[in-house]
């Protein structure tokens, strides 16, 4: 299981843009590194993130190896409602993870 960073404010007014940042702890393996005995260390990279801020997508990426360890991702959107942000994500040896952030939403 992954660890996530999830930072948004805790508070917004209605149809206030918001900045949502994630930070995911993963090695993002590109499978053409080497271990000390010489063998190739196998591909295993995050390829696949959704946002959905109460059950409505709000983001979606499809990562590849150019990114680093650790992805840091970062995106705007409009604060609608008071609720939670539900993050998802999978690797390429299909383990998939999710974190969650709440939002207050002030009319």
């Amino acid at each position: 299981m992954a660890l996530a960073r999830i930072q948004l404010p805790r508070e917004a007014r209605r149809g206030e843009v918001i900045e949502v940042r994630i930070v995911i702890q993963h090695p993002m393996e590109t499978g053409f590194r080497r271990d000390p005995a010489g063998s190739r260390i196998p591909r295993n990279a995050n390829h696949s993130l959704v946002c959905k801020s109460n059950g409505v997508e709000v983001f979606r990426a499809t990562l590849s190896t150019g990114i680093a360890a650790n992805p840091y991702l970062r995106f705007f959107t409009r604060a609608r409602e008071s609720g939670e942000f539900v993050f998802w994500w999978i690797d390429d040896d299909e383990v998939q993870d999710t974190a969650r952030a709440t939002l207050v939403v002030a009319a």
